[in-house]
């Protein structure tokens, strides 16, 4: 995946032991989750109960995944100044997958609110703080956030949060 890739063909980068495990964990359970349902009647019911259930379970192991041993997690919010907004944007696009595929990056997210498109929110799952720190030290958090994007902020807020 490339840098200039449209927005809307990227897909958040997995780590490759996640994404194996979801598809295992998801072989093994469909045989349970959708068994033969004792009427006809109830086959469409039982059907949709069992893919719900399915995906409940792929999402928590996933979950467990990514926190597994702990972690730092950054939560940021920025807004743009007036009218740099979509600047902003084009920025984070471009800077996103560089941050995702770092070494120590569990996840790493940024949205765009709906309601305003000049605040942003970030969701940075790190392995740990030295992890966090090599992200800050890494080139291209240095040209593309505190050289290009900072600068463009009217407010920019971080907290750090240790995982339970």
């Amino acid at each position: 995946m490339s840098p200039s890739e449209p927005s809307s063909n990227r897909m958040m980068q997995l780590p490759r032991r996640s994404v194996l495990l979801a598809a295992a964990g998801a072989a093994t359970a469909l045989p349970t989750y959708l068994s033969a349902p004792s009427t006809a009647a109830g086959a469409e019911q039982q059907h949709n109960n069992g893919m719900q259930n399915m995906m409940q379970d792929m999402q928590q192991g996933f979950v467990n995944e990514l926190s597994n041993g702990g972690g730092l997690l950054v939560v940021a919010q920025w807004e743009a100044k007036a009218a740099e907004a979509e600047r902003v944007a084009d920025i984070l696009r471009r800077f996103l997958p560089r941050a995702q595929a770092e070494p120590g990056v569990k996840l790493f997210l940024i949205a765009r609110s709906t309601a305003n498109a000049a605040q942003f929110i970030f969701y940075e799952l790190f392995a740990d703080e030295a992890a966090f720190a090599a992200h800050q030290a890494s080139e291209h958090f240095k040209t593309f956030i505190a050289g290009e994007a900072l600068p463009l902020l009217a407010r920019r807020e971080r907290s750090q949060y240790s995982l339970l």
